[in-house]
């Protein structure tokens, strides 16, 4: 009994054992085969492309300094009989892993070796070249494997120096520096051809314009010449067309004048006659009532002037009369004042301190009264004293002691010794 096994194009299927042979094997891609049971050993081996990246860290270049270089490479099982024979034999037992791994192992050792050989600035400035020469390295040892490299590049390179940046930044400023001297020797080569070309316009346009110059001054004197002649004609008719025109208003004129003259006159006399009418019309209508009326009007005016008089003459008499009258009456009560004024002063003279006395007395109520005006309105009266003893001997020696200050208020307002007028009254005691 037996087993049909199949095979797509992406793998390799291996008989080996019996029914095929004790030292043959069979090897089908894309295809079946025919196992005996117990007897036929099938395996299969993997066709499909492998990606692998093969890196090598800090590994010193030609001229010692350290880079890592990262690769990308793709690789497969060749499908020639004699190289997928070989193959089979080193990797039919293997995992794809596992071939990867062999296979990326001798990629980097070529990488690692061949990176010892090149300075910095090949690697970095030509990595198509580096390529090529790791492919062409390591293909003769991985085709020895029956593994063919499809394609190698360069993914990365990188250093822990900043060499690669200092190497940039230098041929960038190079770059920058050779642009920047081309553009100006473009900018200097184009100003140069604008010039000349600015130049040649120039010399142009000034041609054409000193030839547009002489023919314009050519034009110009020829239309002078000409409108010189022109004109000439041109004021000769005019001057005999104005000394026409003038002779033509002067014979007007003189005909204007003649007939202004002649309607001044008629004016005139038209403005006589008118006179002579106007005149009689304001002698009937204005004149003779402006006379009546200022007649009228003067004739009021002396009647109320001589009325206005008589009244000022009788106004006058009545004042001077009144004021005689007041005059008198107020000579009478002046004689009249002056006697009784004279009559008591005989009398206080004849009395002497006795009048005085009595004056004085009529007096005291008057003061008294204007003193305790202002006591009228106070509703309450509060006496206090300092000194020692009952509140009633106080008031009493307060009262007795206010009293005693009236003699010497009176001699001050008045001159009168109050105190020595009453020793003399009999029957008085001055109280010491």
């Amino acid at each position: 009994m037996g087993q049909i096994h199949t095979a797509g194009p992406n793998e390799a299927l291996v008989l080996s054992g019996g029914c095929v042979g004790s030292e043959n094997k069979r090897t089908v891609v894309g295809g079946y085969g025919w196992s005996c049971l117990c007897f036929t050993d099938v395996q299969r081996l993997s066709l499909e492309v492998m990606t692998l990246n093969p890196k090598c860290e800090q590994v010193e270049t030609a001229k010692g300094v350290a880079l890592t270089v990262t690769g990308v490479a793709q690789v497969k099982v060749i499908t020639e009989r004699e190289l997928l024979s070989t193959a089979c034999e080193q990797f039919l037992s293997k995992s794809v892993a596992q071939i990867e791994n062999i296979i990326l192992q001798t990629l980097e050792g070529h990488l690692r070796a061949i990176l010892g050989t090149l300075t910095v600035e090949e690697i970095y400035q030509d990595r198509e070249v580096f390529a090529n020469n790791v492919r062409d390295v390591a293909s003769p040892d991985v085709g020895r494997m029956g593994i063919e490299i499809l394609s190698f590049t360069i993914k990365d390179i990188t250093d822990k120096v900043d060499y690669l940046d200092s190497l940039g930044k230098a041929q960038t400023a190079a770059i920058k520096r050779d642009a920047a001297i081309g553009v100006a020797e473009a900018e200097r080569d184009a100003g140069i051809k604008k010039a000349e070309a600015e130049r040649e316009r120039l010399d142009v346009k000034y041609s054409a314009d000193t030839a547009i110059a002489d023919s314009r001054r050519a034009y110009e004197l020829a239309k002078a010449s000409f409108d010189q002649e022109v004109n000439t004609k041109k004021a000769d008719a005019e001057l005999a067309y104005e000394l026409n025109a003038a002779k033509m208003k002067q014979k007007i004129r003189s005909e204007e004048i003649e007939i202004e003259v002649v309607e001044r006159r008629k004016l005139i006399d038209v403005e006589e006659q008118e006179i002579l009418r106007k005149d009689k019309e304001l002698i009937s209508t204005v004149r003779a009532p402006a006379e009546a009326e200022s007649f009228k009007v003067e004739t009021l005016a002396q009647g109320r002037s001589t009325q206005r008089v008589l009244q000022a003459q009788a106004e006058a008499e009545k004042i001077k009369a009144v004021g005689s009258a007041e005059a008198s009456a107020i000579e009478a009560i002046g004689k009249a004042e002056a006697e009784r004024m004279r009559q008591k002063a005989s009398a206080y003279k004849q009395y002497g301190d006795a009048a005085m006395m009595q004056l004085v007395l009529e007096s005291l109520p008057k003061i008294a009264a204007e003193v305790a005006a202002p006591l009228a309105k106070t509703e309450e009266i509060v006496m206090v004293s300092g000194g020692a003893g009952t509140s009633g001997s106080r008031m009493t020696s307060e009262v007795t002691q206010l009293i005693s200050q009236l003699p010497p208020a009176v001699q001050a307002l008045t001159g009168v010794d109050l105190s020595k007028t009453l020793s003399k009254i009999p029957g008085a005691e001055t109280v010491r």
